[in-house]
C-alpha cells in the first residue's frame, strides 16, 4: 500500500523520461484501489529552473521535477515498492498543486 508522498519507479511505458511518481493522494483514501500521483519527470528531460509549480527533487542519485500538470491515478498493485519519501519536501509538493488547483488566477 503506497503512503502519500512515497516515491515509486515508473511502472508505465515513458520510464526514462519520467524514472518516478510521486503519490499525492492523502492517506485517508489508503483502502482505495488506485492512487493519484504526479510524474517525478528528469530534470534533463524538463528543461527548466527550479520553480514554485516545478520544484526539483534529488532521488538517489537523479534530479527529478514535479509535474503537477500530469497529475493523474494508477492502480496501487502497479506502484510496487516505495523507493523513498518527498514528505520532509510537503509544502513545495502541496504549493505547487494549490498553484495548478487554485482559483486565484481566475
Amino acid at each position: 500500500m503506497a503512503d502519500q508522498l512515497s516515491v515509486h519507479r515508473n511502472p508505465g511505458r515513458n520510464n526514462r523520461a519520467i524514472p518516478f511518481v510521486v503519490v499525492v493522494q492523502s492517506n485517508r483514501f489508503r483502502s482505495a484501489p488506485r492512487r493519484v500521483v504526479v510524474p517525478l519527470v528528469a530534470a534533463e528531460e524538463f528543461g527548466l529552473a527550479d520553480s514554485d509549480v516545478g520544484p526539483h527533487f534529488m532521488i538517489g542519485d537523479r534530479e527529478v521535477v514535479l509535474a503537477p500538470l500530469q497529475i493523474t491515478h494508477v492502480p496501487d498493485h502497479v506502484l510496487g515498492p516505495s523507493v523513498g519519501s518527498l514528505a520532509s519536501e510537503d509544502t513545495r509538493i502541496i504549493r505547487a498543486l494549490d498553484a495548478v488547483l487554485s482559483r486565484a488566477w481566475r
